[in-house]
């Protein structure tokens, strides 16, 4: 699927760099096929290093010949490098996009380019454990759908979506839901040293539990009602706690969040349109 093609990236922060760590330690592709372009030297120095891949200064030159490119830039330096890579990439060529708020047709009328592929990420994609949403273009081949699913299954789960909206809600609840959930540890680990315990350990057991819950309820499948309900005894402890969280309007306050997110997603994608 991977095996005769040639990778590039255009922009190699952490989630370009996240990508580039999955595909090569699943063995997809070979570091030789795979080209990073950043413009400073001591980065594409670093990079060659730690996987021998290739690496340009040149975005017009990193792209001719590749069968996939990756737009890994931050969106507001979009604009900067669509002049330079206009008319470079090759047709048949699949760009697949990781950037946030930055819509198909913007980039489609930004390169002059039809087979692009937007996709969200989040941040636990940087040690493989993200979730991924993306949605083709029209143009966008079958072949390349594998393709795609294949490199954003390098970072963690994937999920394509039929409507760009859902990578505005992705943005909201996957993209902006990891802050959430460190804000929930944090006061967790707060709670534990206001009882007695150091912030050390404290965060180990507010940090374990966390994960351990969400890996119960992934292997097991069962819905998050059911598995509180197994945990919170009448009069016990845990009801006693949850009845402060309800008290608090939590799943409001949760909701309102990732809502209040997935708007301001909207709100700035309408800005990068006009832009």
């Amino acid at each position: 699927m991977l095996a005769d093609s040639r990778i590039t990236f255009i922009g190699s922060g952490a989630m370009g760099e996240a990508m580039i760590k999955g595909v090569l330690a699943q063995k997809l592709i070979s570091p030789k096929q795979i080209t990073a372009s950043d413009p400073i030297a001591a980065r594409r120095e670093a990079l060659e290093g730690a996987y021998g891949i290739c690496t340009a200064a040149d975005n017009a030159q990193a792209v001719r010949g590749a069968s996939i490119v990756v737009l890994s830039v931050k969106p507001q330096i979009f604009e900067k490098v669509t002049p330079v890579l206009r008319g470079q990439i090759a047709p048949e060529a699949l760009v697949l996009s990781i950037m946030a708020g930055v819509s198909l047709q913007t980039i489609q009328n930004g390169l002059q380019h039809e087979r692009v592929v937007r996709s969200m990420p989040n941040t636990p994609a940087q040690v493989n454990m993200g979730v991924t949403a993306w949605i083709p273009a029209a143009a966008v081949t079958e072949e390349q759908h594998r393709q795609t699913a294949t490199l954003l299954g390098a970072l963690g789960e994937q999920i394509r979506v039929d409507k760009e909206d859902f990578i505005d809600m992705q943005t909201g609840l996957g993209g902006s839901g990891p802050g959430f959930v460190f804000l929930i540890i944090e006061a967790m680990i707060d709670a534990g040293v206001q009882m007695g315990f150091s912030r050390g350990d404290a965060q180990t057991i507010a940090l374990q539990t966390v994960l351990g819950s969400a890996e119960l309820m992934r292997q097991t499948g069962e819905h998050p009602a059911e598995l509180r309900n197994k945990v919170t005894s009448p009069g016990g402890t845990t009801a006693a706690g949850i009845y402060e969280l309800e008290k608090g309007g939590v799943r409001t306050v949760i909701t309102n969040a990732v809502l209040a997110a997935y708007r301001r997603s909207q709100e700035l994608g309408a800005i990068s349109q006009k832009g």
